[in-house]
């Protein structure tokens, strides 16, 4: 069984003059994303690894939500091919991930990460929002093999 969660970085701010690389997340998107990971900690679900964008937006994320959970940063990397907006590149990421890693999480952007929670669940989620997270299933043990699998939970902003 491979478990792979989905984190879409938050809610980010457009007043700055930088690339989209650079932009920072708003007070708002910090807030947030504390929310949605305070409420997946009550889960207990462990972690064997953890990716991010390297876009500021997602990496402040992935910090905030991997601190609030107490994940060891040692077990944290960054990847330039979740710097993905279509999903073809967070496709290929998700395939190659080791074998070794049964539950990983991935911090990125929409509309990659919408589509990706459409086409390997079993929900269809019109848009994941800014600090939203979309857990799913997988009945096989290879990465490589991901297809369809279940969409085992979804954490809104909004909805907490």
């Amino acid at each position: 069984m491979k478990t792979l969660i989905l984190v879409r970085h938050g809610k980010s701010s457009w007043e700055y003059n930088v690339s989209d690389r650079d932009r920072p997340l708003m007070e708002r998107g910090i807030k947030d994303v504390n929310k949605v990971a305070k409420e997946f900690l009550s889960n207990s679900i462990p972690i064997d690894a953890a990716y991010s964008s390297p876009a500021n937006r997602a990496l402040h994320t992935a910090m905030i939500f991997l601190r609030a959970i107490n994940f060891p940063f040692t077990k944290f990397e960054l990847s330039n091919e979740l710097y993905d907006f279509s999903g073809e590149d967070v496709y290929r990421f998700i395939k190659g991930l080791n074998n070794d890693k049964d539950t990983v999480v991935i911090f990125g952007h929409n509309e990659a990460f919408t589509h990706i929670a459409n086409s390997l669940g079993n929900m269809y989620i019109d848009n994941v929002p800014t600090s939203g997270l979309v857990q799913l299933k997988f009945d096989t043990n290879d990465w490589s093999a991901v297809t369809k699998g279940i969409t085992a939970q979804t954490l809104f902003p909004k909805q907490l």
